[in-house]
């Protein structure tokens, strides 16, 4: 019996935050409650630079040996763009951007294509960082999914609402729950 694949989530975090941020550390806790899956929570803070971060994370993946069908990659703000970026890269199984950094002027690719088999891009209403228009603009011209939520841009005040529609995501991406006693 062949073995079953292994799913590799790669979160990144946004500018002014790191890996052990509410927001990670909720999606990582949930992710690991699905079978055969690493996660992996890049760290970030060494740069504020969105290339340096990039490459950050091109090295995490290639350090892992993920296949990119087998990567879902998650990120807030600026881990969001770079999450957008990596899948415009290389496809990837899963994308999942909170409040993205995307259609901001100062980034190195403002408008990255985003390429994964799942995509889900969740916005709050009253971000004042990232202007929700540009981001709905983006989604539409590309045909995204957008969950637009009455919050700001750390959603704060729905951190188990992002938790929710992770799960969903990642069990729309064929990935498996663990039951009590799977480990």
């Amino acid at each position: 019996m062949a073995k079953p694949t292994t799913t590799h989530i790669f979160l990144s975090h946004g500018l002014e935050s790191g890996p052990k941020s509410t927001k990670i550390q909720a999606l990582k806790t949930l992710a690991e409650t699905f079978y055969n899956v690493r996660v992996y929570a890049i760290d970030h803070r060494s740069s504020k630079d969105p290339a340096v971060r990039l490459t950050q994370m091109q090295d995490a993946i290639a350090a892992s040996g993920a296949a990119p069908e087998t990567i879902i990659l998650a990120g807030s703000s600026m881990g969001g763009w770079v999450c957008a970026q990596t899948s415009a890269q290389t496809q990837v199984l899963g994308c999942f951007l909170l409040a993205p950094a995307l259609a901001l002027p100062n980034y190195p690719q403002s408008n990255p294509r985003v390429q994964a088999r799942y995509v889900q891009i969740i916005h709050g209403w009253d971000d004042d960082v990232v202007p929700a228009l540009p981001v709905v603009e983006l989604a539409r011209q590309q045909a995204l999914p957008m969950l637009m939520l009455p919050d700001g841009h750390r959603l704060g005040n729905s951190i188990d609402r992002v938790t929710d529609e992770f799960q969903i995501f990642l069990s729309r991406a064929g990935i498996q729950k663990m039951s009590a006693g799977q480990e």
